[in-house]
């Protein structure tokens, strides 16, 4: 296809960064995302996508079909930002206070609109159709599931998928890819010690929660030091822990949260069954009684090894094969995992770090930022991958 990707592209920088920068200052959490859902919509209608809203409650997709019959491919974009205070003093600061992009969320966005926006023009020129889904959630709160559930890779039938995230655990120039397991499940669960209440100094009168729940979580970890590979990755993790009332008193309940995460679906199946093992085994043996849930929520995102082929040899070909390397695995968690499950795909990871700018703050933190050069990258990137993938 006679489109100049680059020029086109480089034409869009500064409307790029402009605006990554008018989304940074509106974030929402989770589905509470109206306000950026309303600013994708218009950005949408005027590139002459056809457009659909509500889809998972504020989700977008954006349709645009190609004069020549083909494929469907879909380009996904998270849209929520996290519960933070932003420290960062920039100009563009978030306007809400507790509430900041501090995930590269408002970049993801940035260049999905501009690879619509640039594609939307050379639409007589494009064989089949690309769906542009703009996802809420994303965090934590299940946004990918709920788009599935309500058709999202239907209407018309979606045959492949891409998406990537702006890394800062990346330099700036790179981007990395990596076929099969790339990040974890990212399963919760719940612990509940139920004890006796009694006198700090008459022990024997009572069952002490606390003292169960010390066993539990040291033997917890059994499972992964001693059950499981050490050349198979696994994390069980307790995160909150609370319970008692008093320092003279023996406390009837503790009550605990963790997480746990995996690359291995099966693995993923046997490490709740162990940890209920462990600690209805502890219980009984103390005389406690206890309650155990284990929630599973995002699957481990899995990559398709011929759609990330095909992206990673547009990859070389636009920033030169030495910049782009293979991703490490990680146990953060990302649910385009769903849609991965449902249709081959490819996930990467595009690098925003610049130290020497001072933009190399982890995410997640009040002072993420990263280098805007890479909305360029990615935006370049995405193109040339959805315009490979329909021409064959």
């Amino acid at each position: 296809m006679d489109i100049d990707v680059k020029t086109e592209v480089q034409q869009e920088k500064e409307e790029l960064i402009r605006v990554r920068r008018e989304l940074h200052r509106i974030p929402g959490i989770r589905f509470d995302v109206k306000e950026t859902s309303d600013y994708v919509t218009e950005k949408l209608r005027s590139f002459g996508l056809e457009v659909q809203t509500g889809v998972g409650k504020t989700g977008v997709v954006g349709l645009l079909r190609g004069k020549q019959a083909g494929k469907t491919i879909m380009y996904r974009s998270d849209m929520d930002a996290l519960p933070i205070k932003e420290q960062n003093e920039v100009d563009y600061v978030s306007q809400y206070e507790g509430k900041m992009h501090a995930c590269g969320h408002d970049g993801h966005i940035s260049i999905a609109l501009h690879i619509a926006k640039i594609l939307a023009r050379h639409r007589d020129k494009l064989k089949g159709t690309i769906k542009f889904v703009f996802q809420p959630a994303e965090e934590g709160a299940g946004g990918a599931e709920l788009m599935v559930s309500e058709g999202v890779l239907e209407n018309p039938t979606v045959d492949a998928a891409i998406g990537l995230h702006i890394w800062n655990y990346l330099p700036i120039g790179k981007v990395a890819f990596r076929p099969g397991p790339l990040m974890g499940s990212t399963d919760m669960f719940t612990v509940t010690v139920k004890g006796r209440s009694a006198h700090g100094a008459v022990p024997q009168g009572g069952i002490d929660s606390i003292l169960v729940s010390s066993h539990i979580v040291t033997a917890l970890q059994s499972i992964i030091s001693r059950e499981i590979s050490p050349l198979t990755p696994a994390v069980l993790t307790i995160g909150t822990i609370n319970g008692g009332d008093a320092f003279n008193i023996i406390s009837d309940k503790v009550e605990m949260s963790g997480t746990v995460r995996t690359l291995d679906p099966e693995i993923r199946k046997f490490i709740p069954k162990r940890m209920e093992d462990i600690i209805k085994g502890i219980c009984d043996g103390f005389r406690a009684d206890y309650e155990f849930n284990y929630m599973h929520r995002h699957p481990v995102v899995v990559n398709d090894e011929k759609m990330t082929t095909l992206v990673t040899d547009v990859a070389k070909e636009v920033v030169g094969e030495k910049n782009v390397v293979i991703a490490e695995q990680t146990m953060v968690g990302e649910d385009m995992s769903f849609y991965l499950q449902q249709v081959p795909g490819c996930f990467f990871f595009l690098g925003g770090a610049n130290k020497a700018k001072g933009l190399d703050y982890p995410h997640h933190n009040p002072r993420f930022n990263f280098d805007e050069s890479c909305l360029q990258t990615g935006t370049e990137i995405g193109i040339n991958a959805l315009l490979k993938y329909l021409s064959k």
